[in-house]
């Protein structure tokens, strides 16, 4: 069983920055593709970013391409999301989620774990 608890969202002007966290628990997270998706007032969850277990694949939405990194720890149990440039129309719950699987999950069918989200907001 693997649990992800996400911090780091609040309240930041247009073009600044903010870094979420995700902090994981359970042996076998190390081996598993994670990433990060989002679901904005009204509208339905997004994909955002996902990483394959190795960390040598990343992939981006292509809203967000260019502005956001996905990371994470030496030690496999965090994983961050940098995120620059922020623009209003980011404002969203931000959630961490897992798939046990070496590849990474695009859609929300494909993800095994999610976390409670963390919520962004972005002032213009």
């Amino acid at each position: 069983q693997v649990q992800l608890v996400e911090s780091g969202g609040g309240l930041v002007q247009a073009g600044g920055s903010l870094r979420l966290s995700c902090a994981a628990s359970g042996r076998a997270f190390s081996s598993y593709a994670t990433g990060w998706f989002r679901q904005a007032p009204g509208k339905e969850r997004e994909f955002v970013a996902a990483m394959s277990w190795s960390g040598s694949s990343r992939e981006y939405a292509d809203s967000v391409k260019g502005r956001f990194t996905i990371s994470r720890n030496g030690a496999f149990n965090t994983v961050y999301l940098q995120m620059n440039s922020l623009k209003p129309e980011d404002t969203a719950v931000y959630y961490c989620v897992a798939r046990r699987s070496p590849t990474m999950a695009t859609m929300p069918e494909l993800v095994d774990y999610w976390g409670k989200g963390t919520l962004v907001t972005v002032s213009s």
